[in-house]
């Protein structure tokens, strides 16, 4: 039947309505008869039992934003009874890559992958290993051409869309702090990843676009692994540029280690106008002592509990992938302290 909602006199005018109680009536006899009560439902088990996944948190063991992604795969990975494997990649696309190879020699059932490498290192592996009946699925970061060939065998994402986070955070700072032609900023970012790299660019244009002098760091390996290994890069920027007014760091842990940062350049509170990604409970310290402004929060809890589900659905119910953006709001001194409780558990 059509979706089209029609009017009452559009049925008179119509000559419908006795069909329509016709139909209506020929549906009331079509319906089952309810089971006699005290049935019992079928016993279908839980979601993920006897299903095995091998997950990828993306940073290294305790690290800020990979560990809420590691709290929300264990949280899904218990409710539903899957049996899930983490493989933490220290934020290294070389390293994915050669775990992802590992991990499909397991023979599981479904990978949750990192989309840092990139379609074109990613897409011969995956192809092997659906060929070999294993489901993948993506989060935090997209794979756009593997998605749209294997949406309809479980291919998804689970993640903020990267450069609208990246211009949309830099467009709110823009508005908040009034920056423009003749301002400085420093962007600490990922260009060199080439989907990852998109938030980047994001913030880049934003900023740009309102007339600031943008200079860009990459941030190294070394750092992306290991934030506390940017403070002699930091300190360094900043005294050889000390009109700086805005800094951008582009990864969570980074932006966890901002006041860091800021205090071992010779900075307080307010001196330079922090913004960043993703909350941690060092960033909320950071947030309520006014050395980070403002924080574009992409809920990396559902990057971690959403893929096992996407998992779990295909491998059980044959369901399609699905793209779930989780990019949020952004969080700040005006209300951070409603999410507070959540940080410190390290859900938000």
């Amino acid at each position: 039947m059509s979706s089209e909602k029609l009017s009452r006199r559009d049925f008179v005018r119509a000559g419908t309505l006795t069909a329509v109680a016709a139909f209506l009536a020929g549906c009331a006899k079509a319906t089952p008869t309810a089971a006699p009560e005290g049935t019992p439902a079928p016993a279908l088990g839980r979601l993920g039992e006897g299903i095995k996944i091998v997950f990828f948190p993306g940073g290294p063991p305790g690290c800020p934003f990979g560990t809420v992604v590691y709290n929300g795969a264990k949280a899904a990975a218990a409710d539903l009874g899957a049996d899930v494997e983490y493989m933490f990649s220290d934020w290294n696309t070389e390293k994915m890559i050669s775990q992802f190879k590992e991990a499909v020699a397991t023979k599981p059932d479904g990978i949750c992958i990192m989309g840092h490498p990139g379609d074109d290192a990613f897409e011969p592996l995956v192809d092997d290993a659906i060929a070999k009946g294993i489901l993948v699925t993506s989060q935090n970061t997209t794979l756009p051409r593997l998605e749209a060939k294997y949406k309809g065998i479980g291919f998804g994402y689970v993640g903020q869309e990267l450069y609208e986070s990246g211009y949309m955070l830099g467009k709110e700072a823009i508005k908040r702090t009034g920056f423009g032609s003749g301002d400085r900023a420093m962007v600490w970012g990922l260009l060199r990843e080439p989907t990852r790299g998109l938030r980047t660019k994001g913030v880049i244009d934003a900023l740009e676009e309102a007339g600031m002098t943008v200079d860009y760091i990459e941030i190294s390996a070394e750092v992306d692994a290991d934030a506390t290994a940017g403070v002699p890069i930091f300190t360094g920027y900043v005294s050889s540029n000390p009109d700086v007014k805005l800094v951008c760091t582009d990864h969570g842990g980074l932006t966890s280690t901002l006041e860091t940062y800021l205090k071992a350049a010779g900075k307080g509170p307010g001196d330079i106008y922090g913004i960043g990604f993703d909350l941690s409970p060092a960033t909320l310290e950071a947030i309520r002592g006014g050395w980070t402004d403002l924080v574009l929060d992409q809920q990396p809890y559902l990057q971690g509990y959403l893929p096992i589900v996407q998992i779990c659905l295909s491998k059980k119910y044959k369901f399609s992938g699905l793209h779930i953006d989780t990019g949020s709001g952004f969080a700040h001194k005006d209300n951070v302290e409603e999410l507070a409780p959540l940080v410190e558990k390290q859900i938000r």
